[in-house]
């Protein structure tokens, strides 16, 4: 599997290893595009596609090991290791990474998520997505009409849209939808590892103040996992971190993986 990616280009002179940033569940490489921007001028900054979302290739599997390999194949391709960033299900992909592969994560970046199991559920939005009229819609308009009867907020609709595609007469959704929606219980979930599994690299969790994705009662978990964690907190932000306030999470990411914040 060859997976989508947005790369701010391998042309600039640096030692620092490359970011490779893995989205949200529902998202896509290209809702990091502004962050690949900022922090690409220091770097390499590679932004996925994972499997069943964007332009990557679909599959029948969907749960954190299988995310995992296919992000190691990638760094592997860049010549690895790389700075790792992953955003809620990127996120929990990510640690897991970091966790079986040690060797190929320079640095973890974790963005409003924890080594836990969830119940907060995107099977709703899956199947509103999956039960829109596409066939009969004349407009995108219509498409985000019918969703609102479903999902009231206008933020998480804008953020859904983002994944149709097409023309009138011709929409449809890039992700996965039946795979996704089969597979919610592996996507709320967290691999369990045994006692002693560590990742002994520099850590950082980002959790947005407004955001109950990341709670005191999992900082033991974490620092069994992840022994040299730090968590920040980004005020204004609740669990789309880097879109609620880009100025704080860019600076706060930007110091923590060796440059300077951007302008």
């Amino acid at each position: 599997m060859h997976l989508n990616a947005i790369d701010s280009g391998s042309d600039t002179a640096t030692d620092l290893p490359p970011l490779v940033i893995l989205h949200g569940l529902l998202g896509s490489a290209r809702n990091w595009g502004g962050v690949v921007k900022a922090l690409g001028g220091a770097r390499r900054v590679v932004a996925l596609d994972l499997p069943n979302h964007g332009a990557s290739p679909w599959a029948e599997v969907m749960d954190y090991p299988f995310m995992a390999r296919e992000v190691a194949k990638v760094i592997k391709h860049l010549g690895g290791p790389a700075a790792v960033m992953g955003h809620s299900m990127g996120g929990k992909a990510a640690m897991t990474l970091a966790l079986t592969r040690p060797d190929l994560v320079e640095r973890l970046v974790v963005v409003d998520i924890a080594p836990v199991a969830y119940r907060h559920t995107f099977a709703p939005y899956v199947k509103a997505m999956r039960a829109a009229p596409l066939a009969e819609a004349a407009s995108r308009g219509e498409v985000d009409a019918f969703l609102a009867a479903h999902i009231p907020d206008r933020g998480v609709r804008a953020f859904l849209m983002q994944n149709l595609e097409g023309s009138s007469g011709g929409y449809r959704w890039r992700p996965n939808l039946p795979v996704l929606g089969a597979h919610m219980d592996d996507i709320l979930a967290f691999p369990a590892f045994a006692d002693e599994a560590r990742y002994d690299g520099p850590a950082l969790f980002v959790a947005g103040a407004l955001s109950d994705y990341i709670l005191p009662a999992h900082e033991d978990v974490i620092a069994h996992l992840f022994p040299q964690a730090v968590t920040v907190e980004i005020e204004d932000a609740g669990h789309w971190v880097h879109a609620d306030n880009p100025a704080a999470f860019l600076a706060a990411v930007a110091a923590f993986i060796g440059r300077q914040a951007p302008p």
